[in-house]
């Protein structure tokens, strides 16, 4: 084999690590499919640098619970559009998959509402479902696609930032924490998150190395990553018109107007979406590739 040969096969490797075996899952669904993310650069040369950029940083949020659910399926029965979240990590310096590492998701559910803390609320959504932590009561505003006025900056109330908030009941559902395989991959089965007073919709994340699976959930080890995973504006807009979302009286913030969302797509955490045109309802395939350091230390609990 050619130098040039050898070099287009690596151009080709390093990009479906960059795409986290996209173009599989729309195969899959079938004709008709609507694809919502930002690819970055369509050049081969930003393509092949992709895998090897970190994924970004961003606070852990009020609402973190220790890894204690060890699962695929985090619905608990929960209402929403069906969800399949397919999450790839990688060594950011190497490209290589990160094999037996924790990767921990939690999310709200379809009305806002967080498990663990139900007495709290939903940050000023969900129909109405409780008083934000900020003490702000929930807006009667009807639904809409596009919110107006300046967002609301991030905090407890928001889901955002502040510290960390003690659970208020014994609930878990919508969270959950797999080990990757040998691909580096792990895929969650879970609903479509609404949302809430402040924040765009999002899924929190983090990822563990060096701990051990114990019968209590993953024990020990480090937090190397933690991150959000957004959603485009296209597939949320969809996803307003099904119910129970459709009932929320809670105003959207964008994914523009997020305060925590950074704005540099898949690099950012934002998700690869696919999902039959104008059948949103029947389900969402959701994909993103991490590059992460696990040599580092990212708790989310830093500001």
């Amino acid at each position: 084999m050619s130098e040039e040969q050898k070099h287009r096969r690596d151009m080709s490797r390093r990009r479906v690590l960059v795409l986290g075996g996209g173009a599989v899952v729309a195969a899959g669904i079938g004709a008709g499919v609507v694809t919502t993310a930002s690819a970055g650069s369509s050049t081969d040369s930003a393509a092949a640098e992709g895998c090897y950029r970190l994924t970004s940083e961003t606070t852990e949020g009020p609402y973190y619970i220790d890894a204690d659910k060890i699962r695929k399926d985090i619905t608990e029965g929960k209402e929403g559009i069906p969800l399949t979240l397919r999450l790839k990590v990688i060594d950011a310096e190497s490209c290589k998959p990160l094999k037996g590492v924790a990767v921990d998701v939690w999310h709200c559910d379809a009305l806002g509402i967080y498990s663990g803390y139900e007495s709290i609320g939903s940050g000023g959504g969900g129909g109405g479902g409780g008083t934000p932590p900020s003490g702000e009561p929930p807006t009667d505003a009807p639904p809409s696609g596009m919110p107006t006025g300046t967002p609301p900056t991030g905090g407890p109330g928001g889901g955002g930032g502040g510290g960390h908030e003690e659970p208020t009941d014994d609930s878990r559902y919508l969270r959950g924490t797999q080990l990757t395989g040998s691909n580096g991959v792990v895929e969650f089965t879970t609903v479509f998150p609404g949302w809430y007073r402040g924040r765009c919709v999002h899924i929190h994340t983090k990822v563990h190395v060096g701990g051990t699976m114990t019968s209590a959930g993953y024990e020990g080890g480090n937090t190397c990553h933690t991150g959000q995973l957004f959603f485009g504006e296209e597939a949320v807009l969809d996803a307003a018109a099904v119910a129970p979302y459709s009932t929320s009286t809670t105003e959207r913030t964008t994914l523009d107007q997020d305060t925590i969302y950074p704005g540099n797509g898949a690099e950012g955490g934002l998700l690869t979406l696919r999902y039959k045109k104008g059948r949103i309802a029947g389900g969402v395939v959701a994909t993103l590739t991490m590059g992460v350091d696990p040599e580092a230390t990212h708790t989310g609990t830093d500001g």
